[in-house]
């Protein structure tokens, strides 16, 4: 698997690729958007993952990341020093699929990657059956499970609980879940009518809504479910 990695501190760069070697990657370099986007427009197809430093000479990740969305569906993950809310909000809303803060460790940015990857991996259209834990999904009845007994769901329920089911380990923002649900039901959806949303599926589903570890909220972010 060859990985384009965006790093313009070529020390940390150099580290990286080294690492990504080790593991079995193939990796290709670039320390500027500018050889970036050269890289994406000759040939987006030789990569399979990209890894964007965010604040770059020339630019920032953002760029490369809208690019690479508007060309390919391919993971991206930011690397960043910036540990603000604000900043991961507007990656994840724009197609990024996680990002992880400097400094770091290479072990868990390896195993960010193939969570991500194992994502990725999933047939298009998905298996005809989802586990979250103890709730089972079959998509192709449209029924949802809970320890072998059928919870009911409304179309809407089910839409957002299918949405978390196809990007379990990914942390979705509110914004994502409310274009996704839009863009499915054709029906207006506010962000309060987000959040009943989410408290009817917890109390149907969780084992305690008080304390949720179906659906958990990532503070300053939007929902994440499974690991």
């Amino acid at each position: 698997m060859k990985i384009l990695l965006v790093e313009d501190d070529k020390t940390i760069a150099s580290g990286l690729e080294y690492s990504l070697q080790q593991d079995g990657y193939q990796a290709v370099l670039c320390h500027d958007v500018a050889s970036a986007k050269k890289m994406l427009t000759e040939d987006i197809d030789q990569f399979t993952l990209c890894l964007f430093d965010l604040q770059l000479p020339d630019g920032n990740g953002y760029e490369l990341c809208k690019m690479v969305k508007e060309r390919r569906d391919m993971p991206v993950i930011f690397l960043t020093v910036i540990d603000d809310e604000v900043n991961v909000v507007m990656g994840l809303d724009m197609g990024a699929d996680d990002y992880i803060t400097k400094p770091f460790r290479v072990r868990e940015l390896l195993s960010r990657i193939k969570s991500v990857l194992r994502r990725y991996q999933k047939p298009s259209h998905a298996g005809a059956i989802i586990d979250i834990d103890n709730v089972r999904i079959h998509t192709l009845e449209g029924k949802v499970y809970k320890n072998g007994a059928e919870i009911p769901l409304t179309a809407l329920e089910y839409r957002l609980l299918l949405i978390f089911g196809n990007h379990v380990g990914q942390v979705l923002t509110r914004n994502q879940l409310l274009e996704q649900i839009w863009d499915v039901a054709g029906d207006f959806v506010n962000d309060n009518t987000l959040t009943v949303y989410i408290k009817r599926l917890r109390e149907k589903l969780e084992d305690d809504p008080e304390q949720p570890t179906l659906i958990k909220t990532v503070r300053g972010l939007g929902y994440k479910v499974g690991d």
